[in-house]
Order: C-alpha cells, then sequence, then structure tokens
C-alpha cells in the first residue's frame, strides 16, 4: 500500500485524546499520559492534548499547565500538539509559553469563543497578540475552527490574514466545522499548510484534495481503522475503508460523543475511572451504553477494530 506523504511537516492520523478524571473529579495525570502513548502505539501519528474532546475547558489553569508538564516528558515532541485555548489572551500565551518551554512547539488555538460577535479584525488581533507575546521562533501555530462548540468561525479569510502576516509561524488548521467546501477550499489555497479535517468522514476527500490528515475525536477508538485508510487512500480499498469508518462514526454518534469515547475506553482498558466525565458532561446511563455497544457490534466494529476488544 502506498503511504500518503504530503509535504507538510505535520500528518497523518492525529487523536484529539481523552483527558481522565479521577474519582474526585481532578485530572489523573498518570491515566491521560498512558491513554495518549497507548494511541500512539495504537494507529495515531500524533496525539492533541487538551482539546475539545479532552475536556480542556473544564480542566483548571494549572490542570493543564501539569498536563503539558507530564506529557512532554515522555511522549516525542514532533507527536503531540497541545490546545491552548482560551478566551483570556494572557492564559493562552502562558500555556503556549509552557509548552515551548517544554519543548512542545506545536498549539492548537481556539478563537476567543466567548465574544460571538467579535469582527474578522478582533479575532485577528486576538491570534496576533497570542503569536507575539509568545515571542518564540519555534512556535507552530494551528488555529481551531469549530464553530458548533465555539459559536465563532475561524474562516477563510482570518487563516489568510494569518498566514501572510506570520509566515512559518501558522503553520495549518483543524477544520472541524463540517463544511467541506470550505476544507477544500483550504486544501486549494494554502497546499503548503497542514490542514486537518476534524469529521473522519472528510478523511478520504482530505487526503485525495491534498490535505494532511484528520485530527478527530473518534481516532480514541479507530485509529488503527483510521491509520489503515491513511495507508491506502490511493488504493481499490480506500471506498470500503472510508464505509467502514463513516458506520462505525454514525453508531457512535446515537449518544454523547467524549461519554460514548470514555465508555469504550473503560471497556477496553477495564479501567472503571475512565467513566468520569466532568460536569455539565455526564457518563452514558447503563441503558444508552448497552445500546451502544450492540450498535457497534451489529456493524462488527469490535472486529474491525479488534484492539478496541475488552479487557
Amino acid at each position: 500500500m502506498q503511504e500518503h506523504r504530503p509535504s507538510h511537516r505535520l500528518a497523518g492520523v492525529w487523536a484529539a485524546a481523552l483527558t481522565a478524571a479521577d474519582d474526585q473529579l481532578a485530572l489523573d495525570i498518570g491515566r491521560s499520559v498512558a491513554h495518549a502513548r497507548w494511541l500512539l502505539a495504537h494507529g495515531c501519528d500524533g496525539v492533541l492534548l487538551l482539546g475539545t474532546t479532552g475536556e480542556a475547558n473544564s480542566l483548571s489553569y494549572a490542570e493543564r499547565l501539569d498536563l503539558i508538564g507530564a506529557s512532554a516528558a515522555t511522549i516525542e515532541a514532533d507527536r503531540l500538539m497541545i490546545g491552548i485555548g482560551s478566551s483570556s489572551l494572557a492564559d493562552a500565551v502562558a500555556l503556549g509559553r509552557t509548552s515551548l518551554a517544554a519543548g512542545c512547539p506545536n498549539l492548537l488555538a481556539l478563537p476567543p469563543f466567548y465574544y460571538k460577535t467579535a469582527s474578522e479584525d478582533g479575532l485577528f488581533a486576538f491570534f496576533a497578540e497570542v503569536i507575539e507575546r509568545i515571542g518564540d521562533p519555534r512556535l507552530r501555530l494551528f488555529l481551531y475552527n469549530i464553530p458548533k462548540l465555539s459559536g465563532v468561525a475561524v474562516t477563510v479569510e482570518l487563516f489568510a490574514r494569518l498566514v501572510t502576516a506570520f509566515p512559518g509561524t501558522v503553520e495549518g488548521i483543524k477544520d472541524a466545522a463540517g463544511d467541506w467546501l470550505a476544507t477544500e477550499r483550504l486544501i486549494a489555497d494554502f497546499p503548503d499548510h497542514a490542514i486537518f479535517c476534524g469529521p473522519e468522514r472528510f478523511l478520504l476527500e482530505t487526503l485525495r484534495a491534498g490535505g494532511a490528515g484528520c485530527i478527530a475525536s473518534t481516532a480514541n477508538v479507530l485509529a488503527p481503522l483510521l491509520q489503515r485508510q491513511y495507508r491506502a487512500w490511493r488504493t481499490p480499498e480506500a471506498d470500503r475503508l472510508q464505509a467502514e469508518v463513516e458506520a462505525s462514526r454514525a453508531a457512535l454518534d446515537a449518544a454523547p460523543m467524549v461519554a460514548a469515547l470514555k465508555a469504550l475506553t473503560r471497556r477496553r482498558s477495564g479501567d472503571a475511572a475512565w467513566r468520569n466525565l466532568l460536569p455539565p458532561l455526564q457518563p452514558l446511563a447503563p441503558d444508552v451504553e448497552r445500546a451502544l455497544f450492540a450498535r457497534l457490534a451489529a456493524i462488527r466494529f469490535f472486529d474491525l477494530v479488534p484492539e478496541m476488544a475488552a479487557a
């Protein structure tokens, strides 16, 4: 099988990694780092920590700093991306500086999501201040477009302005808006930048168009299947693999995503602590969890991804 080999420095299947919490709902660093390392050993080219799926905005600033330090100590820098999303300019900068000090230059930044009516000029000013205040030539910034949750879009025009103003620093984008035409335009207009899709249902289209790959929540459980697709995208298998990816995603979509991913991680690992979510997110009710596992079994998910078999 021929691998997809784009020119981007970062590419492939990346997981928006889950974050573990203990029974007191505090960050569990050991389990979180161990899960990230498991993902890297089972199909992921890299892991994004402190993203949406990682419940980053439910963690304290101090907890985020702790997870950055612990992860950077055991995971190679080129396989790690750190989310610095915050509506606080000072916090985003401090998280970025801490990541770079720990040797991690790949940062993912949300727009300041509290301000739903911010202008393009205002959003540009926010990202420009983040870059200039971090002030480190090693910085490689990826923008995070997920308006369904943030309420603030990172448009193609805003991305273009930032790429022009900060060449060599603004490296790419995770486009999780679910609008393929916009993702396709980003790939076409910025061939030297790493354009990652968020929804894995666009993975094959992204690769065929010349994009970098995906940064997906479902890679927490689908990584082996997604990696097979990434490696086989030029082959006759590609459409069949994409259909399997999409069927798996459809089954997962019938339950709240983070709770579903944690339920499957608990099932795989046998570790009951993976049931814990930070409020307002809640674990799956027992009947919902049973129905989820039954839906996945019905599409042969556990045959497609035997790595997710119960402990």
